[in-house]
């Protein structure tokens, strides 16, 4: 497996349960917990950059209440 420049969310603060990412060669984006850190999730940078919107938008609001 390549290594990564994992970047930590600046919303986990000193939390054990942080989401990172970082960029692959290939363009890609990698997206894992920090409590799994071997499974990750890869996405394109314009599929991320939809994500992120979207949870700036509070679009995923309603599932946290559930």
């Amino acid at each position: 497996m390549s290594t990564y420049n994992w970047r930590k969310s600046s919303y986990s603060g000193n939390a054990g349960n942080c989401v990172n990412v970082a960029a692959d060669r290939d363009g890609t984006v990698r997206i894992r917990e920090s409590d799994a850190p071997d499974t990750t999730l890869t996405a394109t940078p314009g599929t991320f950059s939809a994500f992120i919107r979207a949870v700036k938008a509070d679009a995923f609001g309603q599932l946290a209440a559930d």
